[in-house]
């Protein structure tokens, strides 16, 4: 999953670019934490996978637009690896079960008695069935409510083309069990079947061998023959065509969205096939690119063979790409090797992100590698001002997380691909591709922890070339909060133009002529707003908004740093335009920075409020969530605080969750700039 665009940074980069790399420190000895194996339980699901796990899964399903709702059979091919196990414990979160029913020795279904336990505000309701028989074939009917968190449901207002209703799913990182009844955790793989009916004017796809050429019928069948975690299980029905991009990917949109899509993301088949030759064959057959609503609460997610992505990227520069190299990089980190658990969420998303930045610098260059490293890096020194230290940590102790939804997307993002990125550098290019290569090699279509992945390491790198890195070095990236004094540097060269054209504007109100600014891609904008002091002159945004427009633009990267600085400077005219942006957006990345900055004083709490209410009927239910979080625990002050000076020095406090900006060769005019990679 892609997250956010990482914000203001060191002290040390805020002139513009980090240090080349400095010496290499030797830290102290990092203790570890007591580390679980793939094979031990997920403290974020009831299942027991050590006693019996869920082996092919067949759907049976019907989506009921006019009740919001999916209802049919979840039946389960069983491997009992328990002798003495007599029970078969499923996850499930606000699901009606109507029987449930066990194939016996002779083929025939008979009940079997199941209880529903009280309803966790986190975990759901631990579903157990007793099953007497350890029957090889389970089979539960039900139905989903329709306030499912892993499902969202859009009146046809509410879509691109405004002419039918939209559903699709995100059940990352523990949703899917709201919508299917699952042992949902990404510790225990499994193939699947479904066969779906719907309203005949909605075609419906699937995390699974869509067919290009399918016809709109109301009836599909669908396959996924590679065993997959629980989270990449997905759903989507709407008014969606296909545009081809290359023989094994394309783009799946709306009509209105679909020709400006498969420009956007044009460059896919490049990419693939730069992956490929860095980390082995594609093994998903096809990838294509779903393009969501506006309101699809992240950047990207990762959905094996059908990547579901944000509008928000498609601004006609190809300067957002990045999430599109970002989701494909977890068909190798993520869905191949994936993590066991969401306290190892860092094998995910910190090692796509490093292959992500891999492939952007392969096709897009250095400096956009470079710009972007820079961009998250920031992002993270500004995150690490207030996340706790235990939650800084690559391999999180049990217990830490308590709800998978709110990790630290700094620390499993940027963190871990820093991390990957120190040990490039420490044993040169050449033997780390052949290392990572044969790690997706090894742990292919299996669910592994953080000490499988050190194992592996110490095996194959650290004992293998000795002396480069010791194992004080590697533990302290693993296990210690912050970032180790031996992380490598990046120099991104074309900050320190943005920063000098940002300081002389701030010292003589004298903004950069054209022939600056003019070729400026999205990063380096973004890299502009973010370096500004914390409050402006009311003045000085109005010079900055006459000269770029960057109210009312239609780049979310720029609108999610424009519109916090422009809340908390007092700038009222841009309070139509901030409306209409979080009324039409629910990409959380995007929006929060913003109503986090509103609910600071009385007068903004109550634009929030009022924008929430008519916003809210299009948002996820996961945006919902974190929106309410934040206004119920608002304590603004009594009354609208008063523009500091220019010189006040201060940065942005954004909430992650998404991704970063993109890659490619955007250009800005009047900043139509940029954003941030499920």
């Amino acid at each position: 999953m892609r997250t956010l665009l990482l914000s203001l940074g060191f002290a040390a980069v805020l002139a513009g670019c980090q240090r080349d790399a400095a010496e290499p420190a030797t830290p102290t000895p990092a203790a570890k934490p007591a580390m679980t194996t793939s094979a031990s339980p997920d403290e974020h699901s009831y299942a027991e996978p050590g006693k019996v796990a869920i082996d092919d899964l067949a759907l049976d399903l019907k989506i009921d637009f006019d009740t919001r709702t999916i209802a049919g059979t979840a039946t389960y091919t069983l491997d009992w690896k328990d002798k003495d196990a007599k029970q078969l414990v499923l996850d499930t979160r606000d699901l009606s079960i109507d029987k449930v029913e066990g194939e016996g020795k002779d083929g025939a279904w008979q009940p079997l008695q199941y209880g529903l336990a009280k309803r966790d505000d986190i975990l759901g309701s631990k579903f157990t069935i007793e099953a007497p028989e350890r029957n090889a074939h389970i089979r539960v009917t039900y139905t989903t409510s329709p306030e499912a968190s892993g499902l969202q449901w859009l009146e046809p207002s509410m879509t691109e083309g405004k002419q039918l209703p939209f559903m699709f799913s995100q059940s990352q990182q523990i949703h899917a069990r709201s919508w299917v009844p699952l042992q949902d955790t990404p510790s225990v793989r499994y193939t699947y079947s479904a066969h779906v009916t719907s309203r005949p004017d909605v075609m419906v796809l699937m995390s699974a061998d869509n067919d290009p050429k399918a016809e709109r019928d109301g009836d599909y069948s669908f396959k996924m023959p590679q065993k997959i975690p629980s989270y990449l299980m997905a759903i989507a029905a709407g008014d969606l065509v296909f545009k081809p991009i290359s023989e094994r990917s394309g783009v799946w949109a709306e009509p209105a969205m679909v020709d400006k899509a498969q420009a956007e993301f044009e460059d896919t088949e490049k990419m693939i096939q730069t992956a490929e030759s860095l980390y082995g064959p594609y093994r998903w057959e096809r990838y294509d690119i779903l393009v969501l609503p506006p309101s699809f609460p992240y950047g990207g997610m990762e959905n094996p063979r059908l990547t579901f992505a944000t509008p928000t990227v498609i601004v006609g520069d190809k300067s957002l790409v990045s999430l599109v190299a970002h989701e494909l990089a977890h068909s190798w980190s993520g869905n191949l090797v994936t993590f066991s658990s969401a306290k190892d969420a860092w094998l995910n998303e910190g090692v796509t992100s490093y292959v992500e930045n891999r492939i952007i610098e392969a096709l897009y260059g250095k400096d956009q590698a470079d710009m972007e490293s820079v961009i998250a890096r920031n992002e993270l020194a500004e995150e690490f001002k207030t996340v706790e230290p235990a939650r800084q940590v690559l391999a999180e102790k049990p217990g830490v997380l308590k709800d998978p939804d709110n990790s630290s997307a700094s620390t499993v993002y940027t963190k871990g691909a820093w991390f990957l990125q120190f040990l490039e550098q420490r044993f040169g290019r050449e033997d780390f591709d052949a290392f990572l290569r044969g790690y997706f090699d090894h742990f292919a279509f299996q669910s592994i922890s953080s000490q499988q992945f050190a194992d592996y390491a110490k095996k194959n790198l650290l004992d293998k070339y000795p002396n480069k890195v010791t194992q004080a070095e590697f533990d302290a990236w693993l296990y210690e909060p912050g970032v180790p004094p031996t992380a490598p540097q990046v120099l991104a060269r074309k900050f320190g133009v943005v920063d000098s054209a940002r300081l002389a504007w701030l010292g003589s109100g004298e903004l950069p002529p054209p022939a600056i600014t003019g070729d400026w891609s999205t990063q380096e904008w973004v890299h502009f707003i973010e370096g500004m002091p914390e409050t402006l002159k009311v003045e000085q945004l109005a010079q900055l908004d006459e000269a770029y427009h960057f109210t009312g633009t239609p780049n979310g990267e720029i609108a999610q740093r424009w519109y916090p600085l422009a809340v908390r400077s007092g700038y009222t005219a841009a309070n139509e335009a901030i409306a209409a942006f979080l009324e039409k957006i629910g990409r959380r990345k995007l929006i929060m920075p913003t109503y986090s900055a509103l609910v600071q004083t009385q007068d903004g709490l109550a634009l929030a409020k009022a924008v929430f209410a008519k916003a809210r009927p299009g948002y996820h239910p996961i945006t919902t969530g974190s929106v309410q979080a934040m206004i119920d625990g608002a304590k603004p002050e009594a009354a609208t605080a008063a523009p500091a000076d220019a010189d006040d020095a201060g940065g942005d406090d954004a909430p992650a969750d998404d991704t970063p900006p993109a890659a490619g060769d955007a250009t800005a005019p009047a900043p139509e700039p940029a954003p941030r990679a499920g």
